[in-house]
């Protein structure tokens, strides 16, 4: 097969599909390997951002996902509904953060390590998508443990869980020292 020919099956799935596609699924309908077909999509994206063409295609940890550029929003809300906005309060995004660094979690893990009930907090995130049940511990009740989902990946631009910020020691105790000022400021209450 040439690659005209495999670059107009890949469009031709993708936007189909509307959500993304793992990588292996690509493969066999192109009937190539993974490299091969991960290769040919890499240059689709590359051709995609040079032509300044109206749609991307995206990495989503290992699928593919064909989406508007993000360039033109604002004329695409003009004719759809505009789309519904998270409203991730500081309570929100802190759950949120704990859940995506420390994947697979529980609900008690991050109630520990916040201090406090996180049921409204992750009861949100599962209601906006951004996590989603993972599977169960192995352990009595067999809590739910929790874990991001693409559209986390997609709301925050990073293509897989690896390209989340780290942090250095200098900013763990900088967390740490205001940590410790917000419970004394708790405790002083």
């Amino acid at each position: 097969m040439d690659i005209k020919k495999a670059k107009m099956i890949l469009e031709s799935i993708l936007f189909t599909m509307g959500a993304s596609v793992s990588l292996s699924v690509l493969a066999g309908a192109l009937e190539q390997d993974e490299d091969t077909t991960e290769k040919i999509l890499h240059t689709m994206m590359d051709e995609y951002v040079e032509q300044e063409r109206g749609m991307r295609i995206i990495e989503l940890d290992g699928s593919f996902q064909m989406c508007s550029n993000p360039e033109y929003y604002e004329y695409l809300i003009r004719v759809a509904s505009q789309p519904k906005k998270y409203n991730l309060t500081d309570v929100l995004l802190e759950t949120l953060s704990i859940m995506a660094y420390k994947q697979p979690i529980t609900k008690a893990e991050v109630e520990s390590i916040r201090g406090v009930n996180s049921d409204h907090a992750v009861s949100r995130l599962v209601e906006f998508g951004l996590i989603e049940e993972v599977g169960r511990l192995n352990a009595p009740g067999r809590p739910i443990l929790f874990g991001t989902t693409e559209a986390f990946l997609r709301h925050f631009g990073i293509g897989s869980l690896e390209d989340l910020p780290e942090f250095g020691p200098d900013q763990m105790e900088e967390f740490k020292q205001e940590a410790e000022e917000e419970i004394q400021l708790k405790l002083d209450i």
